[in-house]
């Protein structure tokens, strides 16, 4: 088998301290010692015995390699996707990426992307399908120290309020209008694009920052709190969850693209590119430790206890799935759309064919092992300086 990762020029170069962008969890403690994961359980069986000429089929990331998309590392490092006949090459992101316009424009067959990012470029003559909703839920919060007295939205009022830009403040806005706060005008809160990291809230240029609970809420635990010594707690920080505010919108899915998808044998190939994607997740669900090392064997930039904080955080936006890995929740997909059009993200409600459930159904017909992961319990990290 051909396995190859590919890396785009420059990448490496990034700053350790980036991502790009998405637990309900912004509970996450930061223990003293490591636990241990749960005991590691058996992989489902595969499903079928490869054929003799493997699919060469590409998967483009949002980032570079980093535990947010582990299931896919595993599924390769694992053998999942040989053993459904593939061979499939994983093409790392960099800011200039766009990962839904390289699927447009035919450098890849898969990509991850944000939903209302995706969504947009549909709505601009991109024929992008959802085909696989692999985060179940938002890893977006707002973040701040608990000596601004920022509990809430409303807190926000009057401060300076740190957000990505590029479609990644929408949740923000959208909770701020809800609080009757115009993010538009300065006399209300006065917005700050911040980079992808904790750089201006730790230097006091904002009194609350973006973050993702698997990233940059982490980089904030990694930094030592000159008051103590000592590395941040989570009690120093106040967090406000999108999720439980009700303007989170659905974030990382698998896209491919309607014309893709109409040539002869490519929706039997993403049934089971999505079947060895879905055995990839179960498999880092079940096997934290193995799965962790298939994602520092891809050469991430940043260092082990980060990557073991940010599985475990990502395994919490995935499980439980309700309906079965991948599949749609038809509530939060309609939240995310209404967020979206009051936000201005795309101007029209998406036609029908911007998501199809049957691919991702038809895989988990053929997946042994439980996709539900109802009993799901994460375990508990122990952050290193600066993530090591």
């Amino acid at each position: 088998m051909n396995r190859t990762v590919s890396r785009l020029a420059g990448a490496m170069a990034l700053i350790g301290l980036l991502l790009s962008a998405c637990s309900p969890a912004a509970t996450a403690t930061q223990a003293p010692a490591a636990t241990q994961a749960p005991a590691a359980t058996e992989a489902p069986a595969a499903t079928q015995a490869p054929p003799a000429a493997l699919t060469p089929v590409r998967l483009q990331l949002q980032w570079v390699a980093q535990s947010q998309f582990a299931g896919y590392y595993a599924a390769l490092g694992q053998g999942y996707y040989e053993a459904e006949g593939l061979d499939v090459t994983i093409l790392e992101g960099a800011p200039e990426i766009t990962p839904q316009q390289v699927c447009a424009n035919g450098g890849a067959e898969f990509c991850l992307a944000w939903v209302p990012k995706a969504l947009q470029s549909r709505e601009q003559g991109a024929d992008l399908v959802n085909i696989s909703q692999v985060f179940q839920r938002s890893g977006t919060l707002s973040v701040s120290f608990t000596s601004k007295g920022i509990s809430g939205v409303a807190d926000l009022r009057g401060k300076r309020v740190g957000v990505w830009d590029f479609g990644n403040e929408h949740e923000v806005f959208a909770a701020l209008r809800a609080a009757g706060i115009d993010p538009e005008n300065p006399d209300d809160v006065t917005i700050k694009i911040q980079p992808f990291d904790m750089t201006l809230l730790l230097t006091d240029e904002i009194d609350a920052a973006e973050a993702m609970t698997y990233n940059e809420y982490a980089q904030v635990l990694e930094q030592v709190n000159p008051a103590t010594g000592e590395l941040y707690q989570p009690g120093d920080l106040s967090v406000i969850d999108y999720n439980e505010v009700g303007t989170a919108m659905l974030q990382d899915a698998v896209w491919t693209t309607e014309s893709w998808l109409g040539q002869p044998g490519s929706e039997d190939v993403a049934v089971r590119f999505l079947r060895a994607s879905y055995r990839g997740w179960m498999f880092c669900r079940d096997n934290f430790d193995a799965c962790v090392q298939h994602v520092l064997d891809a050469g991430p930039t940043l260092g082990e206890s980060h990557m073991r904080w940010q599985l475990n955080e990502v395994n919490k936006l995935i499980w439980p799935s309700p309906n079965g890995i991948g599949q749609l929740d038809q509530a939060l997909y309609d939240q995310t759309v209404r967020v979206a059009l009051e936000g201005a993200v795309f101007a029209a409600e998406p036609d029908e064919g911007a998501a199809r459930t049957d691919l991702s159904a038809q895989a988990l017909d053929g997946l042994e092992g439980d996709t539900i992961g109802a009993n799901f319990t994460p375990i508990t990290v122990e952050l290193n300086p600066g993530g090591e």
